[in-house]
């Protein structure tokens, strides 16, 4: 593409410069937001594993807890009404992503993560205040939301801003933060649990308004990227900007691509038809893949439902909230892994490894569950299997977090080029809430009736992933973001779709 055109042989441009304490400062900046998706992700799942909030807002599943037991454990919250409380958030960010595209590339990714800020604390004093069925929606409306602007604009922001040999550390630190806001929700709905009276989840739920403020005070501050600032005219600006987040001066080639990617970009007057043409199926195929995958991995089973299993599977109620901190601990320890690993051993090793060690573990869940509670649901778990269950769950937790976990978000916003990198990131963003809805509308209904069987039809996905991964994603440790077309040409497979001749941008090439 044009933003790194191709020197001799095809070899990748080195540009100038350095790793500077104020990119650094940048990249954490943006990164928190992460916080209020991971918030409201650990924090979903123990409110409505709370009996004041079920009783209150949801009482048929509340009573038939009550009143079943001793009997079938797959079905006991069964609830299409409780998993739309859950899932509305995910179907709004899947639509909001859609308009943060067009904010994100005509307004700047500082304004998409602004709005995404705002929206997110509306959306939590609502539900905070709520005292019926339909503020809970509303309010869940409202998050989602925030949501989908905050995930279409942050990874783009990180992707553009990192230097080459960080981007996949610096990217990464959006998944870091979202599992250190679903570790403090777990922590604070153990915390919350022990309140006398009703108030608890209220608590937990109105305590959001602190990540929420974090990103909004921080998209306020925040530089924006030298692509936007060129995109948007601004060259002169750019060009300081460049300096700034390279630590040097000698930034004139670097300024050229991303002009000449400029260009191309005002050229196409629909990114969303362009991105349809054959050249660029290479990348399509993984703002699809690589989001549904990431959601059939299984892993917000564990996530936002992870008390509701516990409990399920005979935690009580204070042991199934404190399981739950537990995963959200490995959860942020195993992405600090990631970090550390993702720009010396690769993506693709990380996935492969990670879905590796995600079936193994699945499937031996899935047989304890099956001795334990068979086809029909009746039985108990022995304290020693209920631990070890919870050790295996950790494993899984740990290889997602690892892996897809993080790499879900990076590889698709690092591989688009820049004139179809907004719509792209869009696709990626609206597929990844598409699965989530999807999965979590369904979850609960599955578990009542596949029962254990449900982890295997999981495990059979990460097979599928894992060869998906094999085989057709190419490594782009390394590579700069303006010259990732030559990571597609070197593959067996995709480098047909890409036009031959290597001596002009790639983008050029495309439009011609």
């Amino acid at each position: 593409m044009a933003g790194g055109g191709v020197v001799a042989h095809g070899e990748v441009k080195d540009y100038k410069g350095k790793i500077t304490v104020f990119v650094l400062v940048s990249c954490m900046i943006a990164a928190t937001g992460g916080l209020i998706f991971g918030y409201d992700l650990g924090v979903s799942g123990g409110v409505t594993s709370m009996d004041v909030f079920l009783e209150d807002f949801f009482p048929a599943v509340y009573h038939r807890m009550e009143k079943s037991k001793d009997d079938n454990q797959y079905c006991k919250f069964d609830s299409q009404l409780l998993t739309s409380f859950t899932s509305s958030l995910y179907i709004a960010g899947l639509l909001a992503s859609f308009g943060a595209s067009y904010v994100t590339r005509n307004k700047g990714r500082k304004i998409s993560i602004l709005v995404g800020g705002l929206t997110f604390l509306v959306g939590t004093v609502i539900n905070a205040a709520a005292t019926n069925v339909f503020m809970l929606l509303l309010g869940r409306i409202l998050l989602g939301v925030g949501v989908g602007f905050a995930n279409q604009a942050v990874p783009v922001y990180l992707s553009e801003m990192a230097p080459p040999k960080l981007r996949g550390a610096l990217n990464i630190g959006f998944q870091l933060c979202t599992t250190i806001g679903i570790l403090a929700a777990n922590l604070i709905n153990y915390g919350t649990s022990k309140i006398k009276g009703r108030s608890g989840w209220r608590v937990s739920i109105a305590l959001a308004v602190i990540p929420a403020a974090i990103i909004t005070i921080g998209a306020i501050i925040l530089p924006d990227t030298p692509n936007s600032l060129i995109s948007r005219g601004h060259t002169d600006e750019a060009r300081r900007m460049l300096e700034k987040i390279r630590g040097t001066t000698e930034v004139e080639e670097e300024l050229q691509d991303l002009v000449e990617a400029s260009e191309t970009v005002m050229a196409i007057e629909n990114p969303w038809k362009n991105i349809l043409q054959p050249h660029y199926r290479p990348q399509l195929m993984v703002a699809i893949f690589i989001p549904m995958f990431q959601q059939l991995t299984g892993i917000n089973v564990i996530m936002f439902y992870a008390p509701v299993l516990f409990k399920t599977l005979g935690f009580g109620d204070e042991a199934s909230l404190m399981s739950a901190v537990i995963t959200g601990t490995v959860n942020l320890l195993a992405t600090i892994v990631s970090i550390i690993a993702v720009d010396k051993f690769g993506r693709k090793f990380l996935f492969l490894e990670g879905g590796i060690q995600m079936l193994i573990s699945q499937v031996i869940i899935g047989v304890m569950l099956g001795n334990a509670f068979g086809l029909s649901g009746v039985g108990q778990m022995s304290k020693s299997s209920a631990n070890t269950l919870l050790f295996l769950i950790c494993v899984y937790v740990a290889a997602f977090a690892w892996s897809w976990g993080p790499l879900g978000w990076l590889v698709p916003s690092e591989v688009f080029p820049l004139e179809i990198r907004s719509a792209g990131q869009s696709i990626t963003v609206s597929v990844n809430f598409l699965w989530t809805f999807i999965v979590a509308q369904l979850f609960l209904f599955a578990l009542c009736h596949l029962k254990f069987g449900l982890f295997f039809f999981f495990a059979s996905f990460v097979v599928l992933m894992t060869l998906y991964v094999f085989f057709f994603l190419p490594e782009t440790k390394n590579v700069p973001i303006e010259e990732m077309h030559l990571a597609w040409k070197k593959h067996w497979f995709w480098r047909k779709y890409l036009p031959d001749d290597q001596d002009v941008g790639y983008s050029m090439r495309s439009m011609a």
